[in-house]
């Protein structure tokens, strides 16, 4: 199987931004011990902070892949292009959010993307990741 995992905007500090909320843990750091633990899987990963970004690697991802593991970040909430990309792909994409973004800011609980996705997966630290890979497995 290959799966690609997507993050979106400021998740690129993860292990610096609010610890609090998302831990101490890079996702540098994270990355190496979920391919160990799915050696018989290629897991690819990319992060943007740009919304166009995103949805072109979902498009080149989306064709070729087995799933997408996305965390779109804020983009969550706003973005009818993330909708409309997801839609469009072959490979079914799982939602992913590291806090539980329903006990969070009003805004939050609101997710423009989760009617394009297989399943949402959010509250459960990094291992929400892990998460999003065993619901792709056969």
């Amino acid at each position: 199987m290959k799966i690609q995992i997507i993050n979106g905007p400021n998740l690129n500090l993860l292990g610096v931004r609010e610890p609090g909320i998302y831990g101490s843990e890079s996702f540098d750091v994270f990355l190496p011990k979920l391919q160990e633990r799915y050696p018989d899987m290629e897991i690819d990963y990319y992060q943007s902070n740009v919304e166009g970004e995103l949805i072109n690697k979902m498009q080149e991802a989306g064709f070729s892949c087995d799933g997408i593991v996305l965390n779109a970040g804020a983009y969550t909430h706003t973005s009818v292009a993330l909708h409309d990309c997801i839609r469009s792909l072959k490979c079914p994409v799982i939602e992913v959010h590291i806090s539980n973004v329903h006990q969070r800011e009003e805004f939050r609980h609101k997710s423009m993307i989760s009617a394009a996705c297989k399943g949402v997966i959010c509250g459960f630290g990094l291992d929400s990741y892990r998460l999003a890979i065993e619901a792709l497995r056969p």
